[in-house]
């Protein structure tokens, strides 16, 4: 049975976390001139590192799989509007990623560590001191992140790219064993959604999507 207390907290505190997201990506959407203009040090990074973006209001995850590639978790409405990957595999603009937010879908995809960054200064495995746990092989961490890349429900409380790195770096019991296979069940009730509701012609809706990931 629900509680409706921690229902009520949980809400709150997800749309504080909202309109941090909100200033968190105001100041420019990435891959625009401020990623252009930043140079990183990528031989410096490990196949597996935990790359991280501090800014004032949140943190931005991902794992470093090599060749200046990144995987991430990224909102994106696009993702439950069309499955042609020339647009949704373009670098997610700001109104793409709030309404993915809002849409609560999201994917784990893989960018170049400037569209990643865009701009910002770039934190190797700090997480691991901040959890402190014993990090998995930097191999392990890699080919985790790799059998995750795809569609994935989100949440700003529950399933962000934080919890995303989380899983993929950290050592963890069964539990964290049991939501390797939750993720990939998401992924496969969402993308058999989405086939649904192309082949019905009908675009799926945000309270739709909201629904449907609840």
């Amino acid at each position: 049975m629900k509680n409706p207390m921690l229902e009520a907290v949980s809400l709150v505190l997800e749309k504080l976390l909202f309109i941090s997201y909100f200033k968190f990506f105001s100041s420019g959407a990435p891959g625009e001139d401020k990623a252009g203009n930043t140079l990183y040090e990528i031989s410096s990074f490990l196949r597996g590192d935990v790359l991280e973006v501090p800014r004032t209001h949140l943190t931005h995850y991902g794992i470093y799989l090599g060749d200046n590639r990144v995987a991430h978790m990224m909102p994106d409405i696009l993702l439950a509007l069309t499955d042609d990957k020339g647009l949704t595999q373009k670098v997610v603009s700001n109104k793409r990623l709030i309404l993915g937010v809002i849409g609560r879908v999201a994917s784990i995809r893989v960018d170049t560590v400037e569209d990643f960054a865009y701009g910002a200064e770039i934190l190797v495995n700090h997480l691991d001191r901040s959890l402190k746990k014993k990090a998995l092989l930097n191999e392990e961490v890699a080919q985790r992140a790799e059998k995750l890349l795809g569609i994935t429900p989100y949440s700003l409380l529950w399933n962000n790219c934080e919890h995303f790195v989380t899983y993929c770096r950290i050592s963890r019991n069964a539990r964290r064993k049991s939501v390797a296979m939750q993720y990939r069940c998401q992924q496969r009730q969402r993308a058999a959604q989405l086939l649904l509701q192309k082949s019905s012609g009908c675009p799926p809706s945000v309270v739709e999507m909201t629904r449907a990931s609840d």
